[in-house]
């Protein structure tokens, strides 16, 4: 291991793999995890992709809320031996809300609160929530586990802002005064004018107005009222988090895809997390289009003239999208001096076994790197009339 990853899954206790969804990030979590176990570290993922394909790549029938370890056997076949251990799981958001409030809630009230609807919601539906209970998760993990580095595979976002304070807007929401002050004389009145909830555009009452058609506001108000001793230790742990967040010890890995549609926000994301002081170690840029290489132009020059024809075609088209990819990784470094920037190849098929999670930790660590020497120029038509080898691409 030769690159910008190794020193962070040597030293780091957590890495946080972000970016907007459908770039990656699950694969890319659990090879940082696998790597690091065969390395020596006991290691953990956690994702939130439902995909039973990860789980059968560990050689695990399904993930689950619980930590499940990867037998070392499944690397078996690629002639690897772990020196420490894997584990496995998948942030189940319901369970998750509920060992919360189970943990932490007042006897009295735990049951009352696991039955409101507006609770059943929240856990379950809210703008934000996954995003605050990942982070709940991975504190408790943190703190009361003893694994030596712990990979978060963080909920999809379309913008950085969503990851960064959806869970801050959670903590706002359930603990807001202006609510309780509105929704406590109307609770004990047993009934709640919609008038009074024209207070403007905060995220309170955009929050309330979403459920005023099928939770009663009397639901609401019993939740935020049973709730409300929980407010001090939901914010004693949202400063732990992000204390966490914060650490040295901690390291975020920004994964995208090359595609210049990506580039704003992937900057933004990138932006963000420097202001806030939290440590990028990395920008992997995840399934580039190689480019073609040598090898492959000669061996179409031995095809016939009609198969040649097309596989000089599908390499010109390869050698588009590969320039198309350098321009944008290019842009990409300009945008984000400093930071270490990763790339990994696109591959004939998705990812679904050890060999293929293996694999893409041997780009990752920069075992193996991503061709990107220019093409020959144009072949001479006419030439290679023999039959050859099957035509690239």
């Amino acid at each position: 291991m030769n690159n910008a990853l190794t020193p962070a899954l040597e030293k780091k206790r957590v890495l946080l793999c972000v970016g907007s969804g459908g770039v990656g990030k699950t694969t890319v979590s659990a090879t940082l995890a696998l790597r690091a176990a065969v390395d020596g570290r006991s290691s953990l993922v956690c994702t939130i992709d439902p995909a039973k394909r990860l789980a059968n790549s560990l050689g695990l029938n399904a993930l689950g809320n619980v930590e499940a370890q990867v037998p070392a056997s499944v690397l078996e076949p690629l002639g690897l031996k772990p020196k420490g251990t894997l584990h496995a799981m998948m942030l189940d958001m319901k369970a998750t809300w509920d060992d919360l409030i189970t943990k932490y809630a007042p006897p009295d009230k735990r049951e009352r609160i696991l039955a409101n609807r507006f609770y059943q919601s929240l856990s379950s539906a809210l703008a934000g929530s996954q995003e605050y209970i990942a982070m709940e998760k991975l504190w408790e993990l943190r703190t009361r586990r003893d694994y030596e580095l712990i990979v978060l595979d963080t909920p999809p976002t379309a913008h950085a802002l969503d990851f960064l304070e959806a869970p801050n807007r959670v903590l706002d929401f359930l603990d807001n005064e202006a609510a309780k002050w509105l929704l406590t004389p109307a609770l004990a009145a047993g009934k709640i004018g919609l008038s009074i909830f024209s207070f403007g555009s905060s995220y309170v009452s955009k929050t309330i107005s979403k459920f005023t058609g099928t939770e009663t506001l009397q639901e609401l108000a019993g939740f935020m009222s049973a709730i409300a001793p929980m407010n001090e230790s939901f914010r004693e742990r949202a400063r732990g988090v992000r204390e966490l967040l914060e650490a040295d010890s901690t390291g975020f890995v920004l994964v995208t895809s090359p595609g210049r549609e990506r580039l704003d926000e992937v900057t933004h994301f990138h932006r963000l997390l420097k202001q806030n002081r939290m440590e990028v170690v990395a920008l992997v840029v995840n399934r580039v289009h190689p480019m073609p290489s040598q090898l492959l132009w000669e061996e179409a020059k031995g095809l016939i003239p009609t198969r040649r024809a097309k596989a000089e075609e599908t390499l010109r088209e390869l050698t588009v999208l590969a320039e198309q990819d350098l321009r944008g990784i290019a842009e990409l470094q300009a945008a984000c001096p400093g930071t270490p920037l990763i790339q990994v190849p696109r591959f004939e098929m998705d990812v679904h076994d050890i060999g293929a999670l293996w694999r893409t930790g041997r780009y990752l660590m920069g075992d193996e790197v991503i061709p990107l020497s220019p093409p020959s120029p144009p072949l001479p038509s006419g030439e290679g009339r023999g039959e050859g080898t099957s035509p690239p691409g």
